[in-house]
């Protein structure tokens, strides 16, 4: 069994900060607790996230920060009124998903709610369809063309 260290050396520095001291005793007790955790929660995480094309991911987190900047920027100005006499339409969208990978959802959904505007609201059984909510709904196939190719595409070529 091959044991991450990162996570555990993560969780003791966090240990430390929040208790704020650094005496030898406090040191140990976060390793010991951070390793402890790590080794015991290993069974709960019955499939390994298989992480590939680096490169892929950098330039999604890229567009993933453009677009959170610019959501904020439209949702702003749908908050102020300014939306030029346009109807504001909200509803909720249902989106065919390739994708099945667990580690790539959760990103997918974390992505998609980190994005003002839009909220993840569910996801079928079989993990097939994200049910999703958009502040302003007006072109429902732009929205499943943005979700599939921005998003979960590069999300496959990652984790699958």
């Amino acid at each position: 069994m091959r044991i991450p260290v990162l996570l555990p050396l993560g969780l003791t520095v966090l240990w430390l900060v929040l208790t704020e001291t650094l005496t030898f005793g406090n040191v140990l007790l976060g390793l010991v607790v951070g390793f402890g955790m790590v080794l015991s929660f290993q069974k709960l995480r019955p499939v390994r996230p298989r992480l590939g094309r680096v490169r892929v991911a950098f330039g999604l987190a890229f567009k993933v920060l453009v677009d959170i900047v610019k959501s904020n920027f439209a949702v702003g100005r749908i908050v102020l009124g300014m939306t030029g006499g346009r109807e504001v339409r909200s509803g909720f969208l249902d989106i065919p998903l390739d994708m099945r990978d667990p580690h790539g959802l959760a990103v997918l959904a974390m992505i998609v709610t980190a994005t003002p505007g839009t909220v993840w609201s569910g996801l079928t059984d079989d993990s097939s369809v994200l049910k999703l909510h958009v502040l302003d709904l007006q072109d429902p196939e732009e929205w499943i063309r943005t979700i599939k190719q921005r998003y979960e595409r590069p999300l496959r070529e990652i984790f699958e």
